[in-house]
């Protein structure tokens, strides 16, 4: 049985629901049964944003996640309010570039990425997301990076293709590297 229970979160307008919509289109697209649950304040940009995706083999109970095997964060606001949350053992991956405090848990796996700064020498600090993404589905292996990329060329924007799947390949690089035990 493969399940993966995930929570996104960051600020609006960093791509987080994005992200949790690409890897679900992705399980999809591969006959997993997913689940996508956006959460955003009222101010959507700037303001927080997160969403839960389950992407499982089996049926899906519920939408709802209160333990996720898998938090990915974009800010500091959302690591102080999920990671208590993480299943122990499971997986938090981090923007090192904007989550400004280390993970005070030892009983996870932490992943930091400097998304921004990645982002930026690619091309546009907008596909952080995207970095972080790479790094997600390498590490827990729940779809295989092809799944992805093809979930990305067939929902996402032609014009972005390419910077994406080099963020994406980034972000692969470093779970590869960097997932060492808090």
């Amino acid at each position: 049985m493969m399940t993966q229970e995930i929570i996104f979160a960051g600020f609006g307008g960093q791509g987080i629901l994005s992200m949790g919509k690409f890897l679900a289109f992705g399980g999809m697209d591969v006959d997993m049964n997913v689940s996508w649950c956006p959460s955003y304040g009222p101010e959507m940009r700037g303001g927080t944003a997160n969403c839960s995706v389950i992407v499982s083999d089996e049926e899906i109970g519920a939408p709802i996640i209160t333990a996720p095997d898998t938090l990915v964060v974009m800010n500091r606001p959302s690591l102080d309010k999920f990671e208590s949350t993480v299943k122990p053992g499971g997986l938090i991956i981090l923007d090192s570039n904007l989550v400004t405090r280390d993970v005070k848990r030892d009983d996870v796996t932490v992943i930091r990425i400097p998304a921004q700064d990645e982002a930026g020498a690619i091309g546009s600090v907008k596909i952080a997301n995207m970095v972080l993404l790479g790094a997600l589905v390498e590490k827990t292996q729940i779809i295989s990076e092809e799944a992805l990329l093809a979930a990305l060329k067939g929902h996402g924007k032609e014009a972005f293709f390419e910077m994406n799947k080099k963020a994406i390949d980034k972000g692969v690089e470093y779970a590869k590297k960097e997932a060492v035990m808090a």
